[in-house]
Order: C-alpha cells, then sequence, then structure tokens
C-alpha cells in the first residue's frame, strides 16, 4: 500500500525545493504538479491562445499528450513527445499556469493521472490543491507558505542568480495577483487542508522545514501502526 505525502501552498513558498528534498531522503517519488500546468500553458502560449478562450483550450487538450518521466531521480516532463522541463519555470508560463488552471477542462486533463501515480508509489506530491482535492486522503498533508515579500525575494534572487534583470516591485505584484486568482477559482482553489501542518518558511532553512515534515511521516507512521 503506498504512503503518500501532500504538499501544498502559494507560489514561491518553496514547495518543490523542500518536496524534492524531502522525496529523496525518504526513498519516494516527487511529483511536480505545477510542472504540469505549466506544461498545458506552455502549450497555450505556442498557439496564442488567451485563457478567456475556452472553447478553443478544450480543443487543443483534446489533441495533446502530458507523461511525467524520471531521469537521474528528477522529474521531467514529456508534451507531445518533447521534453519541455527546462521551459516551464519562464515568469509568462507561470502567470498562464495560474490562469488556465482555473478552467475544469486542464484539471480533469491531470487529474486521473495525478491520482494513478499516488495510487502506485510512495510519492511527494506539491502543488495548489493536493490536500483538498487531488489526495483528499493523503496520509501526510502540510500547508507550507511565507510572506508575499520572502517570496518576492526569493524570486528575485532566483532569476539574478540566472543573469536575469528582476523588478522586486514587479514580482511581488505578480505573486499578490496570482495568489488571488489561486484563491478565488471556483474549482478546488487554494487552501489550507483542516488537517495539514502548516509551515510558515519565512524565516525557517530547508532543513528546518524539512525536519518538521519528517516528523509528520514518522507520527503518520506511528499512528498507522
Amino acid at each position: 500500500m503506498s504512503f503518500n505525502i501532500a504538499i501544498d501552498g502559494p507560489a514561491g513558498a518553496g514547495k518543490s525545493t523542500i518536496a524534492r528534498a524531502a522525496a529523496r531522503s525518504l526513498g519516494f517519488l516527487y511529483v511536480d504538479t505545477g510542472a504540469m500546468y505549466r506544461a498545458i500553458a506552455l502549450h497555450l502560449l505556442r498557439n496564442h491562445v488567451e485563457a478567456e478562450n475556452t472553447d478553443k483550450i478544450e480543443g487543443l487538450l483534446a489533441d495533446m499528450t502530458i507523461r511525467i518521466a524520471y531521469s537521474g531521480g528528477e522529474q521531467q516532463i514529456i508534451l507531445n513527445g518533447e521534453n519541455v522541463t527546462s521551459q516551464l519555470r519562464r515568469e509568462e508560463v507561470g502567470n498562464m499556469a495560474s490562469k488556465s488552471s482555473a478552467i475544469p477542462k486542464v484539471r480533469e486533463k491531470l487529474l486521473q493521472l495525478q491520482r494513478d501515480i499516488a495510487r502506485d508509489n510512495d510519492v511527494i506530491m506539491d502543488g495548489r490543491d493536493i490536500g483538498t482535492y487531488v489526495l483528499p486522503n493523503a496520509d501526510v498533508k502540510v500547508y507550507l507558505t511565507a510572506s508575499v515579500e520572502e517570496r518576492a525575494n526569493r524570486r528575485c534572487l532566483e532569476l539574478k542568480e540566472k543573469g536575469i534583470d528582476a523588478d522586486i516591485e514587479k514580482i511581488e505584484q505578480d505573486i499578490r495577483t496570482r495568489d488571488f486568482q489561486d484563491m478565488n477559482r471556483s474549482i478546488a482553489p487554494l487552501k489550507q487542508a483542516e488537517d495539514a501542518v502548516v509551515i510558515d518558511s519565512s524565516r525557517m532553512s530547508i532543513p528546518e522545514v524539512m525536519d518538521k515534515i519528517v516528523d509528520a511521516f514518522q507520527e503518520s507512521l506511528k499512528l498507522k501502526g
């Protein structure tokens, strides 16, 4: 029987970094659901489709294939046979993903794939609605958050390390906009599951956050007996 850990939270809270590290530590499979939604967003951008054009989007979804592969333990996203993993962190892709992920058909496209992976593997899965919608019966649920200012600062540093100019005020505004969109969409909005462990990472190191997740995992194992 598989063991599932769900990590939810807003953009820039450190979900992917923490989930990837925790999965490596525990020997679990890491599933980044946000990357799947970004792949759909990339496909829409490539086809010059606006997020409001739901009819056109549904038509594109019918002919689109997304699958997950793993290389060296790292998740790779394959879109229509092409590995697009390296293209998914662009700002415009993230913004489009926040809009398009509110479309029911987009979520339906990925939901069963995500649940099938969790059914067959011990996974740490991160996203916006894992503990509340995708895996409501997950053994451990974590809501990882951080202040808008801290999340913007992290994103700014990330871009500068890549040699990309960054306007921290614009980044902050983009984060606030994405938070609003994610928390107010009609289908599976971002929210804290009632039984989630809440971790504010604003002033915490990665090892400190990791320790809290591992503690929650060990406590769950005790309860399962």
